[in-house]
């Protein structure tokens, strides 16, 4: 999955697969996690947030089923 860049501390880039709406997060730390069944809106949403990490924790952390790549 491709991943873009994003400004910010804690996430380096993010991804997104619409049609498995699986998403794709990097963190600083290099470990990169999937979250599943997550809608394109909040995709949209997270990637135009101006905390990264602040929406991270609000919306997506614990909310999605996710997996360590």
């Amino acid at each position: 999955m491709n991943r873009n860049p994003v400004s910010s501390t804690n996430i380096t880039s993010i991804g997104y697969d619409p049609q498995s709406m699986t998403m794709e997060i990097e963190f600083a730390s290099g470990t990169v996690y999937q979250y599943f069944d997550v809608p394109d809106t909040v995709h949209a949403e997270f990637m135009s947030s101006d905390s990264k990490g602040q929406f991270f924790g609000n919306q997506i952390k614990g909310g999605y089923r996710f997996a360590r790549v």
